[in-house]
């Protein structure tokens, strides 16, 4: 997939990583139940690679918290973090993990990208956020019991997503050849 297509691609996952919220929130809590936030970041990574998933995990909370309000200021930062390390992350291991099977490599891209996000998350609140007051159970409550039905969500949807963009001939899977020809024909 050349730039241009990945600068569009990533552009529609921060406008989603901005509109998808509004739904979610109309109803009390549902951010951190559902995690809408998450899913656009983590197909940004896993399509566009691991700049734009990083980049969309920076942008799609700050322009959110600008225009909307949400998520407040005061978890603003962790988030950022958190979010720009789900498109970081996947965006790494989907390039890295080449199993014989295509589904086999989105999850272990996806479930790795969310780990390392929700340990960034719980770090982060422990050593920097809420150092002294941030505990092992409010991080496994917050990070994954909490999170249950949005963390279902996304091992549901978003390897069904990709596989449908690439299906459809939208977006395609790119081998380290395919990379390594396109940086030979950039110089």
């Amino acid at each position: 997939m050349g730039n241009t297509r990945r600068l569009v691609f990533a552009g529609l996952f921060v406008a989603i990583g901005v509109t998808l919220p509004l739904a979610f929130h109309t109803i009390p809590n549902a951010g951190s139940v559902f995690l809408p936030m998450h899913i656009p970041v983590l197909l940004c990574g896993l399509i566009c690679g691991p700049v734009y998933g990083m980049l969309c995990g920076l942008l799609a909370p700050l322009i959110s918290s600008a225009v909307t309000g949400m998520p407040p200021a005061a978890m603003l930062p962790q988030m950022l973090c958190e979010l720009a390390v789900y498109g970081l992350v996947s965006g790494l291991l989907v390039r890295a993990v080449r199993t014989p099977y295509r589904s086999v490599n989105l999850y272990l891209s996806l479930v790795g990208a969310m780990l390392a996000g929700r340990l960034t998350y719980g770090a982060l609140n422990a050593l920097v956020f809420r150092a002294g007051a941030y505990t092992m159970e409010l991080w496994l409550t917050a990070a994954f019991l909490t999170a249950l039905p949005g963390i279902a969500a996304q091992l549901l949807f978003i390897p069904a997503i990709v596989l449908a963009l690439e299906k459809a001939g939208l977006v395609r899977q790119e081998s380290a050849l395919d990379r390594r020809a396109q940086q030979k024909d950039s110089v």
